[in-house]
């Protein structure tokens, strides 16, 4: 658990890059993680079968967790590039392109515009659209990026009583938030993960005619939703499930699948493995 064994670091292209390579069969599947989230964040879909049915990609983004933090370059063709590249420095020439949340989006985006590189997109909660307080609802999550806790078990204290966790917490979710602490050498925690990398990459995001690139996409989609609300209770999906059900109907070829958890619940616990599958069976087809 964790990947240690498969994290891979190199100069790709001039950026510092972390990346997990977990060794497996064709067609290999690269992800990419959410906005302010790192690779581990696959750590549990890879250790449910993903890996080694598929070699499996995962690399920490520019301005997060342990890749190179650039002043600027956040758009999402800055992005794309950076993926590409490392593709090229693995000798991988095609690939199955999945990711989660701003993941998906890129997923779309590079399916779209460098379709040669892309056999199928597997899209996990991300849609042309979102809930309009999106900024809001993501505030208490990204505050973190911006605080200094007394200490690593302070840091993740705090983050296992958000909300959004939902009272959900075992070891890959440990794993995954660790992946992104600096612990300083009076023993504070803070993330490595640049404020100002995530700001300018939602910016970028924000840019992009979606409904254009959705159109633009012919490869077969796989679309997963997180139906239940992320924050306190009472709060709603970030992705409504009309909004992505819209976004599965305007790709030419797309399987829409719900999963009862939350934006960030839904790559954790039993959802990981429900989600494995998916993907899975989704690669032993021939389109839908």
């Amino acid at each position: 658990m964790g990947r240690s064994d498969s994290a891979r670091r190199a100069n790709v292209a001039g950026l510092d890059t972390y990346f997990l390579d977990c060794p497996g069969g064709d067609p290999p599947v690269v992800l990419l993680h959410g906005l302010s989230a790192n690779a581990n964040e696959f750590c549990a879909l890879i250790d449910a079968g993903l890996a080694p049915a598929h070699r499996v990609v995962a690399p920490d983004l520019r301005g997060r967790a342990r890749s190179g933090k650039p002043e600027s370059g956040y758009a999402m063709a800055d992005h794309a590039g950076d993926v590409l590249a490392l593709m090229d420095h693995l000798g991988m020439d095609q690939v199955v392109l999945g990711g989660h949340s701003f993941g998906g989006l890129l997923s779309i985006y590079m399916a779209a515009r460098h379709s040669e590189r892309v056999s199928k997109v597997i899209v996990i909660d991300a849609a042309i659209e979102v809930h309009p307080d999106v900024r809001d609802m993501l505030r208490a999550s990204l505050g973190r990026l911006e605080r200094t806790l007394p200490s690593t078990s302070a840091y993740l204290d705090q983050l296992r009583s958000a909300p959004y966790i939902n009272g959900m917490w075992d070891r890959y979710l440990e794993s995954y938030y660790r992946a992104e602490i600096r612990e300083n050498a009076d023993g504070s925690a803070q993330s490595m993960t640049s404020g100002s990398a995530v700001a300018q990459a939602l910016d970028g995001a924000q840019a992009e005619d979606w409904e254009s690139l959705v159109a633009g996409v012919a490869q077969p989609v796989l679309l997963f939703n997180a139906t239940e609300g992320y924050g306190p209770p009472g709060s709603p999906p970030l992705v409504p499930p009309e909004m992505a059900r819209r976004t599965a109907q305007a790709f030419r070829n797309c399987k829409y699948v719900a999963i009862a958890a939350n934006h960030l619940t839904m790559v954790f616990g039993a959802n990981a493995s429900r989600i494995t599958t998916g993907i899975l069976d989704f690669l032993q087809g021939e389109g839908r």
